[in-house]
């Protein structure tokens, strides 16, 4: 478990469906949520990221969440549960869905130079256009299969699983960027800042 401060709030992120998991309607924005039972991580309590790519590995959907975290019981690297939470600020599925889907070609884009991307690839990349997709998404998963080298490979990945698009795609093409890179301190801060621009484009949506 990670260090943290039990009586200290943090900040973080959560991803919900149109009801909490348990089927409990989701809080008004500031309405203090207080879970009364044991708390346990990953089985009971109140969970949530500090990180926003860490939260999507959890979502069960796309409406997303600003979260203040009070009274926290045990953390790990990617999540942390608590008895207090409330959401300062939120934002629909379909906004999160395509401040998203801006995201992952931005991060298909930061690797295009590592592979020798179709022109319809790298169209779609730069414009977003809906009506080429699919033929940019059939065109990268073929690159993908024949890409040669490492950095090619998951870059080329990276374009594919982007064209395809679901919502977990932005979290994918992060890491399948970061994993173009070389070295291991090097993935890590490719991912740090890929995170920090996704909470940008989230943060600045909500508000």
């Amino acid at each position: 478990m990670g260090d943290f401060l039990a009586d200290k709030s943090v900040m973080g992120w959560h991803f919900t469906a149109e009801t909490l998991r348990d089927g409990r309607p989701i809080p008004a924005v500031g309405e203090w949520l207080i879970y009364e039972g044991e708390v346990v991580m990953c089985e009971s309590g109140l969970h949530a990221s500090r990180k926003a790519l860490h939260a999507l590995d959890y979502a069960p959907s796309l409406i997303c969440h600003r979260v203040e975290c009070d009274d926290i019981v045990a953390e790990d690297d990617t999540k942390l549960v608590c008895r207090r939470r409330r959401i300062a600020g939120t934002m629909d599925a379909d906004r999160t869905d395509a401040i998203l889907s801006r995201f992952s070609r931005q991060c298909a884009l930061s690797v295009i130079d590592k592979w020798n991307a179709p022109d319809i690839v790298r169209r779609y990349l730069v414009t977003g256009d809906e009506t080429i997709r699919t033929a940019a998404g059939a065109a990268a998963w073929a690159a993908a299969r024949s890409a040669a080298g490492d950095a090619a490979e998951a870059a080329a990945w990276t374009a594919a699983g982007t064209a395809a698009w679901t919502a977990w795609a932005a979290a994918e093409a992060a890491a399948r960027s970061a994993r173009s890179v070389a070295w291991a301190a090097a993935e890590a801060a490719a991912w740090t800042a890929y995170n920090e621009e996704l909470e940008r484009m989230l943060l600045e949506a909500i508000q």
